[in-house]
């Protein structure tokens, strides 16, 4: 490993810590775009029920409404899950190993191997 001073190794364990999170941000988005998903296909089947039921104009509404719109806008969740993780999860990935690389060899969470280190040093040395 490269030797990192204290303060580079708490920058890249604060950037680590933010790219996981911009990470569990794209899983919560990803549960939104499936739980979005699930929904309209109940409302596709209601549409589908409410004209079995002589709702016709209720059914249309439906389909020409609410069936076809946007989760943003006029955008769909697929549209979101897409340009997140081509736009800001790519970039911050890729700034992160860039950086990485260069300052500490590529090797990924310093803070954590700093901290085995020393708790096992500090174990060997309560055994002594």
């Amino acid at each position: 490993m490269t030797d990192l001073s204290a303060t580079e190794r708490d920058a890249l364990h604060e950037l680590q810590l933010g790219v996981e999170h911009v990470y569990r941000a794209y899983g919560s988005l990803l549960g939104f775009h499936h739980s979005l998903g699930r929904g309209m296909d109940h409302l596709n089947e209601a549409e589908h029920l409410l004209r079995e039921s002589g709702h016709d104009a209720y059914a249309d509404e439906l389909r020409d409404r609410h069936l076809p719109a946007g989760a943003v806008g006029d955008r769909w969740s697929y549209e979101l899950v897409e340009e997140f993780r081509h736009g800001l999860l790519a970039a911050v990935s890729d700034f992160e190993n860039d950086l990485r690389e260069d300052v500490a060899g590529g090797e990924e969470h310093v803070a954590e191997r700093e901290q085995r280190r020393e708790w096992r040093r500090r174990a060997q040395n309560a055994d002594e």
